[in-house]
């Protein structure tokens, strides 16, 4: 896929290509049960969603990432999944908290609500579910709850709707 060859050429590091290639997969599975997912911007999305990473690991690789991914001509469907992936979203409030560009970062398309939430149940090439990631979450944020709720939120909406089928 052109995507692994771009995070190549961007010297994103290889354990967070692998880490991407993990989601990519996760999110296809995901999106099984949602037959009116764009798979191709999906995979797009969820491959490129941390190349961000090769120039900073902090909150700000969403937003480095967008400007790399808009070089290589992605549109805003695959920009958006990029921007919008970290945990189950940023507010507005909680962006201007972080000192990102004061707008919201939630996911609102359901291929970017997938990618988001691939990604979280994704830890490092392993799946986690998501009494990990709240653990996870709830160690390393002061106020998590408003978080927790809208992870709680989309895993109801993604994975919960469908484990019973």
């Amino acid at each position: 896929m052109i995507e692994i060859e771009i995070l190549k050429k961007e010297k994103t590091p290889q354990n967070v290509i692998d880490h991407s290639i993990a989601v990519c997969k996760k999110a296809c599975e995901i999106a099984k049960n949602f037959p009116e997912a764009d798979l191709d911007i999906m995979q797009k999305g969820a491959l490129l969603h941390d190349i961000g990473r090769s120039r900073t690991h902090g909150i700000t690789h969403a937003v480095e990432g967008v400007e790399i991914a808009r070089g290589y001509g992605y549109g805003d469907d695959v920009l958006n999944i990029i921007e919008r992936h970290i945990g189950a979203g940023i507010t507005k409030k909680e962006a201007e908290e972080l000192n990102l560009f004061e707008k919201s970062y939630v996911p609102e398309t359901l291929e970017e609500k997938i990618v988001a939430h691939a990604d979280n149940l994704i830890s490092g090439t392993e799946e986690v579910d998501i009494d990990f990631v709240i653990k996870k979450w709830k160690s390393r944020m002061d106020n998590p709850e408003d978080n927790i709720k809208r992870l709680i939120k989309l895993d109801e909406e993604l994975i919960q709707a469908f484990k019973d089928e």
